[in-house]
Formats: C-alpha cells, structure tokens, sequence
C-alpha cells in the first residue's frame, strides 16, 4: 500500500543542476514545491524552486537542515554523495534509494549488477594494476576503452586505447582508481529508455530514441528510434527488467548499443531524468520529469505515450546558445534555457525541441532543415 504526498507538500531535490529544474517545474504544475539543496548560488534548479538549502553534499548540518525542509527526497545527478543520501534516508525518504545510487556511481557495480540480471552488456573487466590492465587487454582485445569507475560523464574520465602501447599512459593519467576496460563496441546506433517505476511496482517506459553524439556529449535524440520492431522491443523488455531488478523507485534511463549485427547491448543507467529525454516535455502529455515526481510523491503513474514525434537538439557552449534570438525567431522551435550564467565549451545550456505529426518524421536532411539554423 501506497500513501500519495499531499498537495503543497514540499519535496527535496539533490543537485541545482537543469534536470532539477525541469523537475521542479514539473512538481509545481502537480502542486507541490520543492526545496534543492546545492552548493552553487544562483543554479538552475534554485531559480524556480520554492526553497534552497546552501550546502556541501557531505555537510551533515547542511544535510540536516535539508532534510527538515522536506517531506520526501530525490537526486537530480549520480555525482552526488552516497553517503550523505544515507544520513538523509534515516530522516526522510528517499527516491530512489541510496542503494541504487551507489551501483550508477560505480561502472563495476553497475556491470556486475545487469550482468547478475541477465542484462548483457559489453565485455568488462576491473583494472587494478598496469599488470590487471596488460591481462585484461589480452582477454579483451583492442580497440577498447579504458574508463574510470566514478564520476565520468559527457566523455570526461576515459581514454581510447588503440595499440598495446597506449595502455601505461592512460593508465596513470585516469583518476581515482580503480578503473575499468571495456571491450569496443562495433555498433550501429546508440540508444535509450527512460522508464519509471512507481512504488506500488507498476513500470512504464517511453517509446526508445535515438542518440546521437558530438565531441562526447549528445547532441541530437530523435524520437521514435528508427529500428527494427524486434530491436524495440528488446530494448523495452531490457529497461523494465533493469528497473525491477533494482527495485526502482523513480525514473531510469537506460543507455544501449544497436550492434552492427542486431543485438542490443545496455551501455549505461542513471537513475534520474536524462537528456535524451527532454523532448518528452513538448511530445508527451505528461513529461518524464512529471513521471519523475509522480513515482517520487506516490502518485499513479499515466502512459508514457507521445502525440508527436519529435528532435531535441541540445544548446552546448558559447556559440550554439548565442543562436538563441534565431531560434526564436524561427517558427517550429520550442526553445529551453536553463538558467546558467556562463556559457562556457562544452557546458549545455539550453535545449531546442521540433515535433511532427506521429508517423512523420523526416530523414536525416529534413531533420536538419527542420531545425533551421542550428540545422546547418
């Protein structure tokens, strides 16, 4: 049995980054508020919220006091402290749970933890030593990426290692140790699964998109994916059976390879909205960070179901975003900024949605035509 959160009640978000933003906005439009906690003034999150607590991730004051403030918990990014959601679970709950949280922290964990669920993934192995990572090379082979176990995203903390010799280098420039080599991935496509579970178990999943990547970090999701009925479906299957296997409460994305021979293989997790979902908000009734604060509050969860297809392209850095009065401009657009002062390389800073009819979306020229000058 389930007890929905009352309307008005407050619910904490970890992190002020733009996945907290989008989610508090989602919370106002249900009625509630929500309070974030974070050590950066003025962040994204914080501009929309109805409260803020100024704190380190790890300051158990700072966490207390966030806690008092709150009537149930969520995280907005992995890299947050596990320990401190432990202290914040003896206060208050939270969703999804500081167990969960640990194995998206770490690539091992996460990889033992879909391979014990019958998950496949791509072939691994734990690097301790330059003798582990020689060792793992010869039962891998090469090309193969050597990444770290924590704290990489958008490309940061991990090195492509080509030829034998590569291998002492990357080595010791990775940090913090221990580190992980993965076996290269010959793939079609890349793409993903936002689903969401809710506390009484019941699971929905948003159609499968796909991902395409810039300089690491995404740069277009194309929804629906244009994949085999029989490659959908697989990846459907394998999002709710990660998310019953972590006994989810919330919202999973789930990061896979299309192989250049039909498989799907799952890449990554991350319990919390992701960017390949952002075009949920202007092509689905209800968002996936709607669908993340119902499963938070115990709220029903609705279908995950879109009536448009759409492209998000994302805003990255200093000359994307300096398009923005065009984009405007242009009729079609649906432009989203996140609130960020600084548009710095690399850093997202905004995103822009194109829908079309259901059934209607265009090839790769039309796409580009379609989102007029950041199409060019």
């Amino acid at each position: 049995m389930t007890s929905a959160l009352p309307p008005n009640a407050t619910i904490g978000i970890v992190g002020g980054g733009q996945l907290g933003r989008m989610s508090a906005l989602a919370a106002a439009r249900l009625g509630y508020r929500c309070h974030i906690l974070t050590p950066e003034p003025d962040s994204p999150a914080a501009q929309v919220a109805a409260g803020v607590t100024l704190g380190d991730y790890e300051d158990p004051a700072a966490l207390r006091a966030f806690a008092a403030a709150v009537d149930v918990i969520t995280f907005e990014f992995e890299n947050v402290s596990a320990e401190g959601l432990d202290l914040l679970a003896s206060l208050k709950p939270v969703r999804p749970s500081p167990a969960v949280l640990r194995i998206s922290q770490d690539r091992v964990l996460e990889k033992s933890t879909l391979n014990a669920a019958g998950v496949p993934t791509a072939p691994w192995r734990e690097i301790t030593t330059p003798a582990s990572l020689d060792a793992a090379i010869a039962a891998l082979g090469l090309p193969a990426i050597l990444k770290t176990t924590r704290l990489g995203y958008d490309g940061k903390g991990q090195a492509l290692l080509r030829r034998p010799e590569d291998a002492a280098a990357a080595f010791a420039e990775l940090e913090p140790k221990p580190l992980i080599l993965e076996g290269f991935v010959d793939f079609a496509c890349e793409i993903s699964v936002i689903v969401a579970r809710g506390q009484d178990g019941a699971i929905v999943a948003f159609d499968t998109v796909e991902n395409r990547h810039r300089d690491h970090i995404l740069d277009l999701t194309i929804a629906p994916a244009r994949i085999a009925p029989a490659i959908d479906a697989a990846a459907q299957a394998m999002a709710r059976q990660v998310a019953e296997a972590l006994d989810l409460v919330g919202l999973l994305a789930v990061e896979m390879f299309v192989t250049t021979d039909g498989n799907v293989v799952v890449n990554e997790i991350a319990p919390r909205p992701h960017n390949s979902g952002h075009w949920t908000i202007d092509a689905c009734p209800a968002s996936q960070f709607e669908l993340h604060i119902r499963a938070v509050a115990g709220l029903p969860l609705p279908p995950a179901g879109r009536h448009s297809d759409a492209v998000m392209k994302n805003l990255v850095g200093p000359a994307e975003t300096a398009l923005w009065p065009e984009i405007l401009a242009t009729p079609g657009l649906i432009g989203h900024l996140y609130g960020k002062a600084e548009a710095r390389p690399g850093r997202k800073m905004g995103h822009v949605t194109r829908l079309f009819p259901r059934g209607a979306l265009p090839g790769d020229f039309g796409v580009a035509a379609a989102l007029g000058v950041l199409g060019r």
